[in-house]
Formats: structure tokens, C-alpha cells, sequence
């Protein structure tokens, strides 16, 4: 395939609807998977509320989710996506399952960055007597927000990966065009091409996100 005005205005779209998708998926991810994750570290049994029973229920959800491989899931929610979206393919369609895919993943992340957080701060917070959700909106979040955005790095970039694969039932994107030309017509250069753009999109999203982390880092300061 010649790199023509055509095949040029092809990847430009397709660059467009990857981003649109990994934007909306990672958005909607986050704003369920930041809850979750506070949710397992604030009733964890050395939590500041414990709660036992609901975070093992809530944990074995989260690795129910996860065990799960995303071609797969793909498929299993079909019916889901028909229901929210009215159609299983195209960019809509796609951010559906990459949402019911990444919030889980995020929640584990999330989880992780706030049990970095000195357990000191923590207690000092109640000895002054702070709530539940002052310690959490005052204390965790601010003093992991470098971990947290390193993780959001490592999230967002598997996000897209898991939406080039999506490429597989018509989701759109690079991926979409990788599998159709580079897969189906088995045009090599086209499957290059997708998967340079690919790198690049990480490379970015990693620096973005990583320069990020380290100006927030007060430790480094």
C-alpha cells in the first residue's frame, strides 16, 4: 500500500479514534476504579474503617474481573454493549468493554498507591481528628499523587493496548486498521506503520505522565 493522500487521511482517523477511545475509556475507568481502590484500602483489615466481609467481597469482584483475558471479555459483553451503545462495533462500542476491563486494573493500581502512604501521616491525621474522608481526600490522595500518576502511566498505556486488540471485532483505531490490512490483506508495511504510531502514542503518554509524577514528588524537591 502506497502512503497517498487516502491511506494518509486513514491513519490520521484512526490515530483520532484511538485517542478518543483511550480518553473516554480511561476517564470513565477512573472514575469508578478510584472508588473501588479507596474502598479496598479504607476497609482493609488494617484500614481506617475495617470493614472485612465487604472488602474480601469486594476484592474477589475486582480479581474476577481481572482474571479475565480482554479478547475474551470482548466478547462476553456483547449483549452489554448492544444494550448501552445500540451496536458491538465501532469506537462507542469499543469503550464499554475497555471500561469493564481497566476499572478493576486501575482499582488494584489505586490500592497500591495509597498503602505507599506513610502510615504516620495517617495516624496523626485521626489524632487530630479527621473523618474517614478528610484522611482520604487531605491525606492519601495528596501525598500519593506521584504514585498515582505513575500508575495512571501504566493504566493508560494498557488501555491501549487492550483497544488495538478491540481491532479484532471492528472497535476502530490503529488497531482496526492493523487487523484489516496488515492482518486480512497482508500488507506488512500497514501493520508497521500501526504499530510505530502505537510506540509513539506510549512514548508520550509515559513521558506526559511521568514528568507529571516527578514535579509532584516533594521528595525530589
Amino acid at each position: 500500500m502506497q502512503l497517498d493522500g487516502t491511506t494518509m487521511n486513514m491513519l490520521i482517523k484512526g490515530i483520532g479514534e484511538t485517542a478518543y477511545m483511550v480518553a473516554l475509556s480511561s476517564f470513565l475507568a477512573y472514575v469508578i476504579g478510584i472508588p473501588l481502590g479507596i474502598a479496598l484500602v479504607v476497609t482493609d483489615g488494617e484500614g481506617i474503617h475495617p470493614v472485612p466481609i465487604f472488602n474480601k467481597a469486594l476484592g474477589l469482584i475486582i480479581n474476577l474481573l481481572r482474571s479475565v483475558p480482554f479478547i475474551i471479555l470482548l466478547i462476553m459483553v456483547i449483549p452489554v454493549t448492544r444494550v448501552i451503545v445500540g451496536k458491538i462495533i465501532g469506537c462507542n462500542a469499543t469503550v464499554v468493554p475497555l471500561v469493564i476491563a481497566a476499572a478493576p486494573y486501575i482499582a488494584r493500581m489505586v490500592e497500591s498507591s495509597l498503602k505507599e502512604v506513610d502510615g504516620g501521616v495517617v495516624e496523626a491525621a485521626k489524632s487530630m481528628g479527621a473523618s474517614t474522608w478528610q484522611i482520604v481526600v487531605k491525606v492519601l490522595l495528596p501525598e500519593a499523587k506521584p504514585s498515582l500518576l505513575v500508575g495512571a502511566a501504566i493504566s493508560i498505556t494498557t488501555i491501549l493496548g487492550y483497544s488495538a486488540m478491540a481491532g479484532f471485532t471492528g472497535g476502530g483505531g490503529l488497531g482496526d486498521i492493523a487487523i484489516r490490512y496488515g492482518y486480512h490483506r497482508y500488507q506488512t508495511n500497514m501493520m508497521l506503520i500501526t504499530v510505530a504510531l502505537l510506540v509513539i502514542i506510549v512514548q508520550l503518554i509515559q513521558e506526559v505522565f511521568m514528568r507529571m509524577s516527578r514535579k509532584s514528588d516533594k521528595r525530589i524537591r
